[in-house]
């Protein structure tokens, strides 16, 4: 296995060329990793911008079939089956080495992590076989390394009530759902019937008031994806409804995706992202309120509802532009899944997988006041 240089910054950031045809690897002896998981676990070569590893091992069910949904922003996503083999796509930028699940178990009882792993999230597909899966990924992973906690990012399309007992009786520590979209039109758009895929708007509140209820507060979450036609304000009241329930927001900036059908849509904005990360922090973590909060008549955000030195301190620690995910062991407004350069490049970063320092905090409040500048 050799290291390819990333084409934006080829000395500070490599991505191994860990392309694999896998038509037999399956789940639950198979499945795959984050490309910063598998550096951090010494599976493959590579260094990444700024951050020696990533706090969460993010693993992926996998089956050579691949997802039957056809979300249009996704690189699993159905419609791509005759363009690639399922195993050797791109999600969420990065690719996804599959590895046999007992050599990770081995990896993380032998240390191989350094300790880095904080947490490690399973994440579901559409597949029948999904849900029997992550279920016995859930439990061999809780009886051999039961010191670092476990999160589900589930797949309601397939879920009942008693699937979120289930989870959380073998030991899953905290609930997630892929929401993505915020407007029921959006989602319809691009998760549902418009693109002949199965989800359904209904069924994923049904899941997160289900997750409400079975895990309870501070441990479920949904993620939202930033840039896919909703406004500030649409996002923010989700974003709001979510953390009145109880949980927490995990936010992405929308990138469009190699091979997707959105493939052509543009990233979202610089300075509406930031605007959104920095209200998304204020809700989540700084006891702020979106009835607090004023709106142009384009739903962006013109007053975050706090004082001018509140909201300069809390810009100057730079911790609302970090990526936003479940925890970790040490500060809950610090999130474990870091996503190194999940949905932006090292030059042009998006979520900061790593504390900002001055120089990243002056050009985000460039990029909130509208300059189109990049971080390197």
């Amino acid at each position: 296995m050799s290291a390819t240089a990333d084409s934006v910054t080829p000395i500070t950031f490599y991505r191994p060329n860990y392309h694999m045809k896998t038509p037999a690897m399956r789940s639950p002896e198979y499945v795959q990793m984050s490309t910063a998981a598998a550096i951090t676990l010494g599976l493959v070569p590579g260094q990444m911008h700024r951050t020696g590893c990533t706090h969460c091992l993010n693993l992926l069910v996998t089956y050579s079939e691949g997802c039957r949904a056809n979300c249009a922003y996704c690189g699993l996503a159905r419609h791509r089956e005759e363009a690639r083999d399922y195993a050797d796509r791109n999600f969420i930028r990065v690719d996804w080495p599959a590895v046999r699940y007992d050599e990770v178990i081995e990896r993380m009882r032998a240390g191989s992590d350094k300790g880095q792993f904080q947490r490690m999230c399973i994440s579901m597909i559409t597949h029948p076989e999904s849900d029997r899966d992550t279920m016995t990924l859930l439990k061999r992973w809780t009886a051999a390394v039961p010191h670092v906690p476990v999160s589900i990012l589930s797949n309601p399309t397939t879920m009942e009530k008693a699937d979120l007992v289930a989870l959380r009786d073998a030991g899953a520590d905290i609930f997630t759902i892929a929401l993505d979209a915020v407007t029921p039109e959006i989602f319809d758009r691009t998760r549902g019937k418009a693109v002949d895929s199965p989800h359904k708007w209904a069924k994923y509140w049904q899941a997160l008031e289900w997750a409400a209820e079975v895990f309870g507060p501070e441990k479920f979450g949904a993620h939202l994806i930033c840039g896919m036609g909703e406004t500030e304000q649409e996002i923010l009241e989700v974003a709001q409804k979510i953390t009145d329930m109880g949980g927490h927001n995990h936010m992405f900036a929308f990138f469009p995706e190699r091979g997707s059908l959105m493939e052509d849509w543009a990233p979202v904005p610089k300075d509406q992202w930031r605007r959104v990360q920095l209200a998304r922090f204020i809700i989540d973590y700084a006891g702020g309120h979106i009835r607090d909060m004023r709106f142009d008549a384009e739903g962006r955000v013109v007053d975050f509802g706090m004082t001018e030195a509140d909201l300069a301190d809390l810009i100057a620690s730079g911790k609302p532009f970090q990526t936003s995910g479940c925890p970790g062991k040490d500060d809950e407004e610090i999130s474990a899944c870091n996503r190194p350069y999940g949905d932006s490049s090292p030059s042009d970063i998006r979520s900061f997988p790593f504390a900002l320092n001055r120089r990243d905090v002056e050009i985000v409040k460039r990029q909130m006041a509208g300059e189109d500048i990049g971080t390197l």
